[in-house]
């Protein structure tokens, strides 16, 4: 399969695209609506409706309920698109197939399509609005699904759900994660304004999986949703039992039971990384027992949404290749360990997670001490500047060895001004370095000398920055 280094003839559609308001990288209101979406989609054919398609909503999880139906799909044999978000490394990754990038041709022949079809109607837009760049992705990726005749597509929801630009496909199954507080100013400021928005993708009659909800107002709310839309509503939590949850590493030899989330850490010698499971329900022939890349214990509860999902839309599904789906689902930047860091004499490991809100950074130091514990351990961290800091800080107090912090590149707005107060606030002792790629090699250098795990969190922007350092160097 061709690497998306050598896709450098997007180059011109990025470009065009740059031109219009991404919402990733500067957040404004009222941009939000499906009308030009539904012109822009009819212009083109309706490519949104060639394949058929699950839809996927969520605060955190989302992506990686995607990842796993898509897996899924592939292990039986069909050839299936994943639209996801936000890109690590390149800007394809955000558009191709469970198997990776689509050939040239399908992106060669998408671009122009879509940019054609802009070009000639850009004047009559619905009510004068302007196009957006997630609305050009979003019909870009359908435009490539439709163009190389995927039999699937999976859509991941970029914001909300009810006015995303995801929203004009007609799913056959409807999945919805943990939702949680986030972009409050957009979504609203309660748990339950948020799931109405998040709720906005269940459609008339067709079913909807709900995952695991910490909060049992949003539950009520996404309920209510599927109850007045008559879709029948597929519960994760009570209709599946996980258990046996078993973390397994190839490098240590150990064997530690965490009796207060009956979570055991199994050391293995194995290629990796990986965490197993029992995952059980009344909709499965057997229990299945996948053996997980992504890593946590909350990615058990995503498994179980993408498992729901699939046995919903394929009853006779084999619970052999849904477990072989589930296993062989990966993607970047989620509690990602880097296996090749031989060149870097004395790192332990490096961890590379993308987590940016005070529930995803503590399930990831949940993980890390599941993995980690008792290793020594650096930090470089870097957030948006619209990211709740001054709460993260303290989940990282007395833990790590060596404390960078560090803006998350140049794309996106950050206070380090605030960081750096937040983490003196915490009484966390830590080195503040405005350049991105000086913090990323005095941390690598801080964890080589002291033989220690580097943890790389905060924002997928710094991931990305972190990646792309290593592989200059």
């Amino acid at each position: 399969m061709t690497g998306f280094n050598e896709y450098l003839e997007m180059d011109d559609f990025c470009a065009w695209i740059d031109r219009y308001l991404n919402f990733e990288k500067t957040p404004k209101k009222n941009i939000f609506w499906l009308e030009t979406m539904k012109f822009l989609c009819g212009k083109l054919g309706n490519p949104e409706q060639k394949s058929r398609c699950f839809h996927v909503a969520g605060s955190k999880g989302k992506g990686s309920v995607s990842a796993m139906i898509s897996s899924v799909l592939d292990e039986m044999g069909f050839f299936t698109g994943v639209y996801s978000s936000p890109h690590i490394e390149h800007f394809l990754e955000r558009v191709q197939s469970a198997d990776g990038p689509f050939e040239n041709r399908v992106y060669e022949q998408a671009a122009e399509n879509v940019m054609s079809c802009v070009e000639k109607w850009k004047d009559l837009l619905p009510e004068g609005r302007p196009l957006t760049w997630f609305e050009l992705v979003t019909v870009f990726a359908m435009e490539c699904y439709a163009i190389a005749k995927c039999d699937w597509a999976v859509y991941e929801v970029g914001l909300g759900g009810r006015l995303d630009a995801t929203n004009v496909v007609l799913p056959e199954c409807c999945c919805i994660s943990a939702i949680e507080k986030e972009h409050t100013e957009y979504l609203g400021d309660t748990v339950e304004k948020i799931a109405f928005e998040k709720g906005g993708i269940i459609k008339k009659g067709v079913p909807v999986v709900i995952g695991r909800q910490q909060f049992e107002g949003a539950r009520r709310v996404l309920e209510n949703c599927a109850r007045e839309r008559g879709a029948p509503v597929v519960d994760a939590e009570s209709l599946c039992n996980i258990s046996e949850v078993v973390y397994n590493s190839r490098q240590y030899n150990s064997t530690v039971l965490d009796n207060s989330s009956k979570v055991e850490y199994k050391s293995a010698q194995s290629d990796g990384f990986g965490m197993s499971f029992t995952l059980s329900s009344p909709l499965f022939s057997r229990p299945l027992h996948p053996n997980l890349k992504l890593l946590g214990e909350f990615q058990a509860h995503n498994a179980a949404v993408a498992a729901l999902a699939v046995k919903t839309v394929f009853p006779d599904a084999s619970e052999d290749l849904i477990e072989k789906g589930l296993s062989k689902a990966s993607i970047p930047g989620r509690f990602e360990i880097l296996q090749d860091i031989s060149r870097y004499s004395g790192l332990e490991a490096l961890v590379l997670d993308g987590a940016h809100t005070i529930s995803s950074v503590t399930f990831t130091m949940q993980t890390f001490e599941k993995l980690f514990s008792g290793k020594k351990a650096v930090l470089l961290f870097g957030c948006a500047a619209d990211k709740d800091v001054q709460h993260m800080a303290p989940l990282f107090k007395e833990r790590f060895d060596g404390v960078f912090v560090t803006k998350p590149g140049e794309v996106k707005a950050c206070s380090l001004n605030g960081m750096d107060f937040a983490f003196s606030d915490a009484g966390i002792p830590h080195q503040t370095i405005s350049e991105t790629s000086y913090a990323i090699e005095t941390a690598l250098s801080c964890a080589m000398e002291k033989g220690a795990v580097l943890l790389v969190t905060g924002s997928f922007y710094l991931v990305s920055e972190v990646k792309k350092y290593l592989r200059k160097t």
